[in-house]
């Protein structure tokens, strides 16, 4: 097929910002008119995903809306009914009821009006590397706000983020890599992005699985009243996830004490090495990035604090040669993500479910020492997913692989980092569900003899959740002119 429209289609989905900081304003429409007014504004300067020369701008400007955005800027009854059903459901009763979130991730601790009729529209500010002002996220974040307060639009909530200099995640990992390859694009794919093939190539992913109004791996289009709406637009979630920091490395410390006593290493690993080693075990990559199944044994895996590494290689499978889990185990973070072939039939079982990753640390970086003391201030990541179909894609990963280990034969087994709803927050036990299960957060490394990773209580929780539509600039321009 021919290339996207790239001058159409918001930047932020297809082009991974170099950001250094950001800004997450969350706007509350008090009345149509002054909702289309602000977006009029916006839709002038929104960046695209067309490749620019130079060095770019300083700041980059998406914005999103919420089904109750739509309604609240005037869109046409016809329309707002076309729309699928998990977009326009109540967020904080579709979390519980599909995403988990519950005890201290449970709404009423969310950020105040998230996911609620109140939240409207998002505008997502992206300060670049290389291209000016390291604090001009802030400054663009305030000309925002006074073109809001200005038409009567009012902020519901404002998440500042910041990459840390060596580009990790709170728990010390790189992150951001394994993003899908999409056909259309103009930028070269990556071995390992895309959908894996019989021959040990790979194909891009269809530009309908992320962007509306393109075919699909089906090869269907968007259709319905709605289509011009959804045009080179995606659906977006926005998912602010606490992580504790100090917990995670003391439970992943004493784990690993045990899991080297399982070992016949001559000589023993250190403390730390084996630190590192189970990190890679339980994530599916070692810290700076490199994927395990790629780098079994890391050259030098007591130097992973350093930067990460640049655009390591994704040129991998799990079957045959992992099928057992040996190397990445079965129930490691990224092999659950993105299952690749784990699930057989050469990759055709996952390849539906991908999502395009966009997010952003927020809080300062703690330094990784062993011992170390809770300093209480609040640290987590901005996740940012973009997909065509919220309940196939996002929520397929989230429910089925991340909090259900049954599709990889893990049983009830939940993913390690989204913690454990079969351990409570306070570390007590929890009650079967409705089912009569009692889900565990156990992570078995696969080996002779395996080792279990045992549940303990969840080190990260949800602290707000939205579904987002984040339309191509024309139907950007049409919402503000009332034309839809």
């Amino acid at each position: 097929m021919g290339g996207l429209e790239l001058n159409d289609i918001q930047g932020d989905i297809l082009r991974g910002y170099r950001a250094v900081s950001g800004a997450y304003l969350f706007f509350e429409v008090a009345d149509a008119a002054g909702g289309r007014a602000l977006l009029g504004e916006l839709a002038g300067e929104v960046q695209n995903a067309a490749p620019w020369k130079g060095r770019g701008p300083a700041a980059a400007v998406n914005v999103a809306i919420t089904y109750d955005g739509l309604r609240a800027v005037g869109v046409r009854e016809e329309v707002l009914r076309s729309l699928p059903p998990v977009f326009t459901g109540p967020m904080r009763k579709r979390a519980v009821e599909m995403l988990d979130d519950k005890g201290l991730s449970a709404p009423e601790h969310w950020d105040e009006g998230i996911g609620t009729e109140r939240s409207h529209i998002l505008v997502t500010i992206k300060a670049l590397a290389g291209a000016g002002d390291e604090q001009s996220s802030t400054a663009k974040a305030d000309e925002v706000l006074a073109r809001a307060q200005a038409h009567g639009v009012r902020l519901l909530w404002q998440q500042d983020a910041c990459w840390n200099p060596t580009r990790r995640e709170h728990f010390g990992w790189a992150d951001g890599l394994g993003q899908p390859s999409i056909e259309g694009t103009p930028w070269p794919s990556k071995p390992g992005q895309g959908v894996p093939l019989k021959n040990g190539g790979w194909r891009d992913l269809k530009a309908g699985e992320f962007i509306h109004g393109y075919p699909d791996e089906d090869g269907d289009v968007v259709a319905g009243p709605a289509a011009g709406l959804l045009r080179n637009g995606t659906y977006m979630v926005y998912r602010k996830l606490y992580q504790d920091i100090v917990g995670f490395r003391e439970q992943l410390y004493e784990d690993a004490q045990k899991y080297g006593a399982t070992l016949a290493h001559d000589p023993p690993l250190s403390p730390d090495h084996l630190y590192e080693l189970l990190g890679a075990k339980v994530v599916g990559r070692w810290r700076d990035g490199h994927a395990i199944e790629l780098v079994p044994e890391h050259p030098n895996p007591l130097k992973l604090g350093d930067e990460a590494v640049e655009q390591p290689s994704n040129d991998f499978r799990y079957l045959p040669q992992d099928a057992n889990g040996f190397t990445c185990p079965k129930g490691a973070h990224i092999r659950r993500c993105n299952p690749r072939d784990a699930l057989g039939w050469d990759g055709q079982m996952s390849m539906r479910h991908r999502i395009i990753r966009r997010g952003m640390p927020y809080g300062p970086y703690l330094e990784f020492e062993p011992g170390q003391q809770d300093d209480g201030v609040d640290r987590g990541l901005v996740f940012i997913a973009f997909n065509a179909a919220i309940d196939r894609q996002f929520e397929i990963i989230q429910r089925q692989w991340l909090d259900d280990g049954n599709v990889f034969g893990l049983g009830n087994d939940k993913d390690y980092l989204l913690g454990d709803r079969g351990i409570t927050d306070d570390g007590k036990p929890a009650e079967p569900g409705p089912d009569g299960r009692v889900s565990t957060g156990r992570v078995m490394i696969q080996g002779s003899p395996p080792h279990f990773v045992e549940a303990r209580p969840p080190v990260v929780r949800t602290k707000a959740c939205e579904y987002l539509l984040t339309p191509g600039i024309a139907a950007l321009r049409a919402l503000a002119a009332g034309r839809v």
